[in-house]
């Protein structure tokens, strides 16, 4: 006879008549089951039972949820902590909750199957690692199971730094656990993370069987036995990675390599994957007990930490943006199912993947000639092909989806799309022209979004028929890998129009915020004198290279002269004229910048720019550009110098973009500055940092710059406000 329990309210449990134990995680109230004292203390009460009744032979842990496992922990408690110490208190009993369920297994004989259908991640891969068997459903889009606490600023705490290394290896483990990055059914299975993989409507009807199977069978600490594990235990990556980790001096160079390639890509600022590694080479030194104490006194130091707080803003933030419908009416968003994209360059045939690969829309590429829509077309066509390569797409799904998308060298089958993406080159009377001739042949209720990065919109809708559905979608490049899409509205753009177009970038898989009109908007508008400001540095004498050092290490990407590279020198040349004309001097450059064009470096693109390029590879500075630049002599800098003056241009224009009423919200600058523009995460963004440094203190470095370096320094007045009262731009 099946037995319940009615008395937990985050779980379902009952016992059926072969003696398996079926819980099921549903957390009360909530889509998404994730890790909170709540939870846990409804799985850790039923222990006793689990060890203690003979009738339950073996034990199933599964979700009621239809499209997850356990996607981690609280992240909503784990932001409000505020006391290190209770929160490893409260991990600590984790740590004893999950050795009660590992030995279940280990010493009373009774096998424990996960049985994992969606994101299986941090917490939920903890409880999975508990286990002595993880199946999974074999949905690729699905089910992903990693941890991913580094993101956040903090590590594994529940005992992931040490099941997980123990589990696929020290060096697979190390990969994982470092980069946070989350891995595909299909991946885990090849790596032994897994026991096997099958369809999701059979799930816990196999995970049944298989503990049923093993009710008896030794328990061992890699998890038992699966092919999985056996064909990663004999690849050559393996074989070769045991002479390192199954002795004391293989270790010692496989953790020193770790931690030299770990400090080239963090410089230091992300102290969490640092401190994971701490944790996983206690474990490997010093036994799996040291381990878990080691893993905890990490994780108090990181919980709180100013990095962790910021990480999880951004978290909380792009959440928080899922939801919002960028308009303050209830203007309800048009389906969109048919989309125009005029342009097959990087952009346009960036836009029809994401179309095609995320919105799952048919798109019509237009272009001038055969020759460019079989550009666009080819985009789309290769970017199924990597994915199918890498294993992310079946090949009848990569099919399926390059049907979605046609071309045309007229307007035919345009007069029923619901949406137009114009991206044709940065020039006012081509954009106006163009929608002249779209208003022409499409319906009345078709919307039109130029894909400008710099150009106001109400100037292209200058002579629009119907300005009210005109709207910017600046998306960037390259489109299927930027999370960013920044929408940009007029006084006269419709309510209706800004809310479909904010939810079918989502749909697009875009964090999206919604801005107001203005030349360059938002994250041009920032980028300009950020930019400015390297070329006023190298007229000054600092070097290429110093410059872009410097910035990497403050925790950009990448430098400033390699962005110029990237995104072409003659187009941030233009661009810089159009910020020139609409904000005057404050955005203008020094001398020198027309001379690179002149001199026909365009960057990347052609392979000449402030480095050289070999075979599509940047290589070391081009000395020659100093002199294009008429620069004859070199002068060494503080890199903090460096640093304060090309960093505050970019916070100050932040400022100046709330304070004009370009931004909505600081936390749309802090997501849209580091989702778009690769602004230090680590920081929080422009706002959170000038409130983690104190407004008082940006202020004052900016006038001691404006002062010495001139107006272009001056303090947006916001940060003179913020300073004067001791206010914060973030809660």
């Amino acid at each position: 006879m099946t037995t319940t329990d009615n008395q937990l309210s985050n779980l379902h449990f009952e016992v059926d008549d072969n003696g398996v134990a079926m819980i099921l995680l549903d957390r009360a109230g909530e889509r998404m089951n994730t890790l909170g004292p709540d939870l846990a203390a409804d799985l850790f009460s039923l222990l006793d039972r689990l060890e203690t009744d003979s009738a339950i032979k073996a034990v199933v842990i599964g979700s009621a949820k239809p499209d997850n496992f356990l996607a981690g922990a609280d992240i909503a408690w784990l932001r409000q902590v505020d006391d290190p110490a209770a929160a490893v208190d409260l991990l600590g009993e984790a740590h004893k909750g999950f050795q009660r369920l590992e030995d279940l297994a280990a010493k009373h004989g009774k096998p424990v199957v996960a049985a994992i259908h969606g994101p299986c991640l941090g917490g939920g891969m903890e409880l999975a690692l508990a286990c002595s068997m993880r199946i999974t459903s074999n949905d690729d889009a699905a089910t992903q199971l990693g941890q991913p606490e580094v993101k956040l600023g903090i590590i594994p705490g529940a005992g992931g730094t040490q099941r997980l290394p123990r589990l696929i290896g020290i060096a697979a483990g190390l990969d994982l656990i470092l980069t946070g990055r989350a891995l595909r059914p299909r991946q885990a299975l090849k790596l032994g993370l897994i026991d096997e993989s099958v369809p999701k409507e059979f799930l816990l009807d196999i995970a049944k069987k298989r503990a049923l199977e093993t009710i008896g069978q030794p328990a061992t600490d890699e998890g038992g036995f699966s092919f999985g594990k056996l064909k990663s235990w004999l690849s050559p990556a393996h074989l070769q990675g045991l002479a390192l980790e199954d002795n004391p001096m293989g270790r010692k160079v496989l953790f020193s390599k770790a931690e030299e390639k770990l400090l080239a890509e963090t410089k230091g600022n992300y102290p969490a994957p640092e401190a994971a590694l701490r944790a996983i080479k206690a474990g490997a030194e010093h036994g799996i007990e040291a381990g878990y104490a080691a893993e905890l006194d990490e994780f108090a130091d990181l919980v709180a930490s100013p990095q962790a707080k910021a990480l999880m803003s951004i978290f909380f933030d792009s959440q928080d943006l899922k939801k919002d419908s960028g308009i303050d009416t209830k203007a309800k968003a048009r389906p969109v199912s048919k989309v125009a994209v005029l342009g097959g360059g990087l952009m346009g045939g960036g836009i029809a993947t994401v179309n095609t690969m995320k919105a799952k829309v048919s798109t019509r590429i237009k272009e001038v000639d055969d020759a460019g829509v079989a550009r666009g077309l080819s985009y789309v066509s290769k970017h199924l092909a990597r994915q199918v390569k890498r294993r992310r797409l079946h090949q009848r799904q990569a099919d399926k989806a390059i049907k979605l998308v046609t071309g045309s060298t007229s307007w035919s089958g345009f007069g029923n799309t619901d949406l137009v993406i114009e991206a044709v080159f940065e020039d006012l009377d081509l954009k106006q022209s163009i929608l002249a001739e779209v208003e022409g042949v499409v319906g009345d209720e078709v919307i039109f979004a130029s894909n400008t990065s710099s150009l106001p919109i109400t100037d292209i809708a200058a002579k629009a028929a119907h300005p009210e559905r005109v709207i910017g979608m600046h998306y960037f490049s390259p489109v299927e890998k930027m999370p960013l899409l920044e929408i940009i509205v007029t006084d006269e753009t419709a309510d209706w129009v800004t809310a479909t177009c904010v939810e079918f970038g989502k749909k697009q898989g875009k964090t999206v915020i919604v801005v107001n009109d203005g030349t360059g908007f938002y994250t041009t508008r920032v980028l300009a004198p950020y930019a400015n400001e390297v070329y006023y540095l190298l007229q000054e004498g600092v070097r290429i290279e110093e410059i872009d050092k410097a910035m990497v290490a403050w925790g950009f990407p990448v430098g400033p002269v390699t962005l110029a590279d990237e995104v072409g020198i003659d187009v941030g040349a233009k661009i810089g004229k159009i910020m020139e004309k609409a904000f005057g001097n404050r955005m203008a450059p020094p001398g020198g910048v027309d001379g690179l064009v002149t001199d026909d470096r365009k960057g990347r693109k052609n392979g000449r720019g402030f480095y050289k390029y070999e075979g599509g590879k940047k290589g070391d500075v081009d000395e020659s550009v100093y002199a294009v630049l008429g620069i004859d002599s070199h002068k060494a800098m503080d890199r903090s110098a460096i640093q304060d003056r090309i960093g505050l241009q970019f916070i100050n224009e932040a400022a100046r973009c709330l304070e004009d009423g370009i931004l909505r919200s600081a936390r749309d600058g802090d997501v849209g500055a580091i989702f778009g523009l690769g602004f230090p995460p680590f920081t929080g963004g422009p706002f959170s940092y000038v409130d983690a440094q104190g407004a008082d203190n940006i202020v004052a470095k900016l006038e001691a710059l404006a002062e010495e370096h001139g107006p272009r320094f001056e303090p947006a007045q916001i940060l003179r406000d913020h300073a004067a009262k001791g206010m914060k731009f973030r809660d």
